[in-house]
């Protein structure tokens, strides 16, 4: 297996033609670089679409989730040799010409994971959610929800194995199974283009961030990610 230098583009995407393409494009124009497009069962052209922009499209057979559909490109990614991975939205509201800014602090060896932070995005359920989290788990982040990240090699493997596996949501579960592990992350200031089609899957209502919250704090109650009394045994 060759072993690749340059990272790899992981675009998780249901129901995005209106915009994936645009997305697909604008990375590899800036970075040539593979841009892998997870087609989590969408009902429309995005798998057409982010193929005719140049992107390899993986399609999933049954309908994953944001977090399904980002760790099968995790794991796509290490078996084609990839070392750094970054994640985006396919609904534009990440910004490629950010990528070199997250790239850096894993490139000088002062991060495992950099999150792009943007909190000004946020309306009055996220900021909710962001404050309730933060306080549940000790997380210092600012914000603790976005998806445009990269990852090291180390960070890809352990979030491509089974113990990540089954998380409803990428965010929570993935930076507590990160800090249980010692992965060092860093938030890195970034801009992030408002949505302009569609609503956020998460906070388009109060009753959908009701049952975020719920599900959630089981996974933190359950300490999924933490256990004080079972340091790290491999």
């Amino acid at each position: 297996m060759a072993i690749h230098d340059h990272p790899i583009a992981l675009i998780p995407a249901h129901n995005e033609a209106a915009t994936v393409g645009e997305i697909v494009a604008q990375v590899q124009a800036l970075w040539n670089c593979p841009v892998i497009v997870i087609d989590d069962c969408s009902t429309d052209a995005t798998p057409q679409i982010a193929r005719t922009a140049g992107a390899t499209v993986l399609p999933l057979t049954i309908q994953l989730g944001a977090w399904g559909a980002m760790q099968t490109g995790l794991r796509y990614a290490l078996r084609q040799g990839y070392r750094t991975a970054i994640t985006l939205d396919a609904d534009g509201q990440h910004e490629p010409e950010s990528i070199g800014a997250l790239l850096e602090p894993l490139a000088n060896d002062q991060a495992d994971v950099s999150i792009g932070a943007f909190p000004e995005r946020a309306s009055r359920a996220r900021r909710f959610a962001w404050s309730y989290f933060r306080w549940l788990t000790g997380l210092q982040l600012e914000d603790i929800t976005s998806g445009f990240r990269a990852y090291n090699h180390a960070a890809m493997t352990l979030l491509a194995s089974h113990e990540a596996s089954l998380l409803d949501y990428q965010d929570v579960g993935v930076l507590l199974i990160l800090r249980r592990k010692g992965f060092r992350t860093v938030e890195v200031p970034v801009s992030m283009q408002p949505r302009t089609i569609g609503a956020s899957k998460v906070f388009r209502s109060w009753l959908v961030v009701g049952k975020y919250l719920l599900q959630t704090s089981l996974l933190c109650i359950a300490r999924v990610g933490y256990n004080p009394l079972r340091p790290d045994d491999d």
